[in-house]
């Protein structure tokens, strides 16, 4: 690429090399973390400990990177940029998810084949790929290492662990290695809500997972390998590795990591979002505005047809960790774009006791005793959406027969139960 020496003089460098530490293989299970209770400064994404080593990993490899916005070094620089920018390296293609891999797309849409004007590397677009055809991606490209790096936001219906599921599937039936850039999971370890249906597999949920399932994206490959994958198409595993994160206890909350946070999709704008989205993500298969066409997305939840009875009603359910403060808000695109919708402003006041699914659930019982309330029709066989994202249409059908909170999620309890002892082999860190 006759760019690259003056881009690789603007971005060599990276993070300092201080930060080495070694790489954690697919095998190792159960490993505590070296450091502590990720305090400001002492988390280290597993892109910077690689970027620390000088990306040794992918010499000699022709290496292709599923990869958005949110794959940054502590410095800000993208880890697509560190790696084209070193001569050892041969970068045969990024591949970018919903939103694109620079992140110019909103939901639903994706960004063209395009090739990157910073670094001359083709971009393909991979969202709504399945397996097959993220494989012949990966073939056009010829790439034998396929390198993931997106930040997550630990909920099921947040499409990027699909994305990542297929290109596991393409890597091990192309026979290339699969490499998983780990980092912290926003909102903790906590496993909570439905599990997953196979009868309402869809985009926003691929295969039987909770929704809350309280894992990284690099625990959440290893239980994909050792789970998912045998059962995929013709069986086996890919080759798997996790460069783990240094110093992240899952007790502490994204603002405590003192990492930047970088919106992995245009309405996931803080951590404070993917705190509330866990459960009100819920909202997106109803007719009431999830905040989307305001500041706050998934913490504005309203409708037109709602009134101050609504934040009354739900901060007399004293739920732990959160109040409401009644809210009034104008979305400027989406569901009612112009008008003005009343409801809340939801406000977690304890991020150690908020149990976001039970909150929506008691959100969704308390909207549906008002006259305008309706689920969101879907088009295809399986009429409604939020049957999609909560897995099933229990759900839907428990709080249409007038169940309350407490009956709603007690159906998932033995669900949430047996998944947490399924990923306990899993997992890397606490």
């Amino acid at each position: 690429m006759a760019s690259a020496p003056s881009r690789r003089s603007l971005v060599a460098g990276g993070t300092a090399a201080a930060l080495a530490a070694p790489l954690l293989t697919a095998g190792a299970a159960g490993a505590a973390p070296p450091g502590g209770g990720g305090s400001a400064h002492s988390v280290v994404p597993g892109a910077d400990v690689a970027a620390a080593r000088g990306w040794s990993m992918l010499r000699g490899r022709k290496v292709g990177v599923v990869s958005n916005p949110t794959g940054i070094l502590r410095d800000a620089s993208h880890v697509v940029d560190s790696m084209a920018a070193r001569d050892e390296l041969n970068i045969v293609g990024v591949f970018g998810p919903e939103h694109g891999f620079r992140g110019s797309a909103q939901a639903g849409e994706s960004e063209p084949k395009f090739e990157d004007p910073r670094t001359g590397l083709t971009v393909y677009d991979a969202y709504g790929a399945d397996a097959k055809k993220m494989a012949a991606l990966f073939r056009k490209a010829g790439a034998d290492t396929i390198v993931f790096d997106i930040q997550d936001v630990g909920v099921r219906f947040y499409t990027y662990i699909w994305t990542m599921f297929h290109a596991m599937v393409a890597a091990r039936d192309t026979g290339a290695r699969f490499l998983v850039l780990d980092r912290p999971n926003p909102i903790g370890r906590r496993a909570d809500g439905p599990l997953l249906t196979p009868e309402f597999s869809s985009g926003v949920g691929l295969k039987p997972i909770i929704q809350q399932h309280g894992m990284t994206v690099g625990e959440l490959a290893r239980y994909f390998n050792g789970e998912l994958l045998p059962r995929e198409g013709d069986g086996g595993k890919a080759e798997l590795e996790v460069v783990r994160v240094r110093g992240w206890d899952p007790s502490t909350t994204a603002q405590r990591t003192g990492l930047p946070w970088v919106p992995p999709s245009p309405n996931m704008p803080t951590p404070d979002t993917a705190t509330a989205y866990a459960g009100t993500g819920y909202f997106e298969g109803t007719n009431l505005s999830e905040g989307r066409g305001t500041t706050q997305p998934f913490q504005f939840i309203g409708a037109p047809y709602l009134d101050y009875h609504y934040s009354d009603r739900l901060n007399a359910l004293k739920l732990p960790g959160v109040r409401f403060r009644e809210g009034y808000f104008v979305p400027t695109f989406s569901k009612y774009t112009g008008k003005t919708c009343a409801g809340v402003q939801l406000l977690v006041t304890d991020p150690a006791r908020y149990e976001a699914v039970p909150t929506a659930v008691a959100m969704l019982v308390e909207a549906r005793k008002y006259d305008g309330f309706a689920w969101r029709k879907d088009q295809d066989p399986r009429p409604y959406w939020i049957d999609k994202l909560s897995g099933s249409p229990r759900l839907r059908e428990m709080i249409d027969d007038g169940k309350d909170t407490a009956a709603v999620t007690a159906a998932w309890r033995s669900e949430v139960r047996a998944f947490t002892r399924k990923r306990r082999p899993y997992l890397l860190y606490g």
